[in-house]
């Protein structure tokens, strides 16, 4: 699932989202680190419409991986370490 060339975008939002800091401009509103990313960001960096990186975003979210957190009218999303580590230890132990 996360693998195929669909996947490979999944990976690079996993991936800039364990530093959004370096990866993404400051928002008005919320702290990248502490808050997250919103999907407007997340759409501008994947050069995609919003659409698309939310539908990204909402399959990482159904899965675990990430966590939404809705301030104001916007959703930001962050990473889930503990569901990540947990899905690592999975695949080492040959899931």
């Amino acid at each position: 699932m996360l693998r195929t060339s669909v996947g490979e975008r999944r990976l690079d939002i996993l991936e800039w989202l364990k530093e959004p800091a370096r990866h993404f401009p400051p928002q008005r509103h919320g702290d990248l680190v502490e808050d997250g990313v919103t999907a407007d960001a997340i759409a501008a960096r994947l050069g995609v419409p919003r659409q698309t990186a939310e539908t990204h975003l909402a399959l990482l979210t159904r899965i675990g991986l990430l966590r939404a957190t809705r301030i104001r009218r916007r959703l930001y999303y962050r990473r889930d370490e503990m569901r990540i580590a947990e899905v690592a230890r999975m695949f080492e132990k040959g899931w």
